[in-house]
């Protein structure tokens, strides 16, 4: 095998999913009459209207709040609001503004240097997919017979136990037969014919249910000989080392981190009820209650995976599948915001879930799914501008990017980390607790001596021996310092 070599842009992004139907709706394009109101509670079916031109109407938002990668939840033809049941693989669905808007949206992002990431729905389709559709109409005598697990006639594809196999047996979810060659054939053309078209990377949906490494390695090698710079990262939410290895993904969305962040920054304040089972399905023996278990576990993710694939990860608070992440929090705004520095200082993408910058919130689907508010009277000003601080902060530092990470501290809530790249030495402290803290960072043998400057607010302090003394932290609260001097 070829050495495993991830993206570059990947590993200088920083993401924000998209979820097409509530994030902007334009007043150009023409909608359907039956439309929810934009700001009332969301529903499992119902539609808000959020389209593509209302995207590109708000990309310099997004530009504004240091964006520069954006992850689509499902873009094509579907007869849902989240579109996960796929009509038309080869088209943009309508209410989206179509094929033309998509390109458009293409070229916008591009010309403002956002790289697009769809999301790839190949495990399963819909009733309304051509060929289910025609075993639906055909029966045993459908020339597509084969493209999926039929197990009897008629199809009980709305009533009674379905009789063919499907997704959590969800009888809208037809599951493909991917050991069909004409399947295969076909989900690689689609793979293909939008990496030509110009997307930047594919979101795997469930990649995990295609339990077939060689699909995936073949998945691979299409999309890379369309684009070699394409990204490909996988909806895992265990152990994800089967599918990083060099030959199938670039990375994945870091659920295991995820985890991990739930249970340390919520810490007492955390509201369990709201994980739903993602902790006790994927990650059941996870407890992390301190700060020297919290450091011990992230430096171990990085040391996990292979460097090029750790660079990779897609680092996510929450998103569409889980409840918001100040929910979560139970509204603790100070541990979101410690939380947000944590992410965007850590390796690997940070990805932003659209509306938690600023302060959205939300329990479990539907309501982790509400229409993104654009009157700004109901944004949490803060927290926006904690965010654009952030990122602004991890783009102009390579370290943060890239650089070595290090723990140097973890004791008493509060945990403090290295991370440097040739000359560029940078510390991050962060303080759980709340009360505020007074620690001695012995650093020896990372720490320079001379000057540290305060990056996201004032001052400086010295470091002597390896050691820093005297640092204060607020209650909640976090500082990042950069070697600025050394000693004469």
């Amino acid at each position: 095998m070829s050495e495993f070599i991830t993206p570059e842009w990947v590993h200088h992004a920083v993401f924000y999913q998209i979820f097409p139907d509530r994030f902007a709706r334009s007043r150009k394009l023409v909608e359907p009459n039956h439309l929810e109101p934009w700001d009332s509670a969301p529903s499992p079916y119902g539609y808000k209207g959020g389209d593509l031109l209302g995207v590109i109407e708000k990309l310099d938002y997004l530009v504004d709040l240091g964006i520069n990668a954006i992850y689509f939840n499902p873009i094509f033809q579907s007869a849902s609001n989240h579109r996960y049941h796929t009509h038309d693989y080869f088209q943009v669905d309508p209410m989206l503004g179509g094929n033309k808007t998509f390109k458009k949206l293409l070229k916008e992002a591009h010309r403002r240097n956002i790289r697009v990431v769809l999301d790839g729905v190949f495990n399963h389709a819909s009733r309304g997919f051509f060929q289910f559709n025609d075993i639906l109409e055909n029966e045993k005598h459908s020339a597509y017979l084969d493209w999926f697990d039929i197990r009897g006639f008629p199809l009980n594809a709305y009533h009674g136990e379905p009789n063919y196999r499907c997704w959590w047996n969800l009888p809208a979810l037809p599951e493909f037969n991917t050991n069909n060659p004409k399947v295969r054939d076909y989900i690689f053309s689609i793979a293909k014919y939008w990496v030509d078209e110009g997307i930047d990377g594919w979101r795997l949906d469930v990649p995990f249910e295609i339990n077939d490494d060689d699909f995936w390695r073949e998945f691979r090698r299409i999309v890379k000989k369309a684009n070699p710079d394409a990204y490909l990262t996988g909806e895992i939410p265990t152990d994800a080392s089967r599918w990083l290895a060099g030959d199938q993904f670039d990375g994945v969305m870091n659920y295991l981190l995820t985890y991990a962040v739930w249970l340390y920054f919520g810490g007492a304040d955390v509201n369990k009820h709201l994980f739903g089972s993602w902790i006790s399905a994927h990650a059941p023996h996870l407890q992390i209650n301190s700060a020297q278990e919290f450091a011990v576990y992230v430096q171990g993710l990085l040391e996990k995976y292979p460097q090029a694939a750790v660079l990779a990860q897609m680092n996510l608070l929450d998103s569409h599948d889980t409840a918001r992440f100040l929910s979560i929090l139970n509204g603790h705004k100070g541990r979101m915001l410690l939380a947000v520095l944590f992410m965007m200082t850590y390796p690997g993408a940070p990805m932003v879930y659209y509306g938690d910058e600023i302060g959205m919130t939300g329990e479990m689907d539907p309501d982790c799914r509400k229409a993104f508010p654009w009157d700004n009277t109901h944004w949490d000003s803060q927290m926006l501008g904690f965010y654009q601080r952030c990122i602004s902060m991890r783009k102009a530092h390579p370290a943060l990017r890239d650089g070595e990470f290090k723990v140097l501290y973890a004791q008493d809530d509060v945990m403090a980390y290295m991370r440097s790249k040739g000359e560029e030495n940078l510390l991050v402290v962060l303080n759980r607790s709340r009360e505020t803290r007074h620690v001695d960072i012995d650093g020896k043998g990372y720490l320079p001596d001379g000057v540290w400057q305060h990056v996201l607010a004032s001052g400086e302090l010295v470091v002597q021996g390896g050691v820093m003394h005297g640092l204060e932290l607020e209650p909640v609260g976090g500082v990042v310092l950069k070697a600025v001097r050394g000693n004469a």
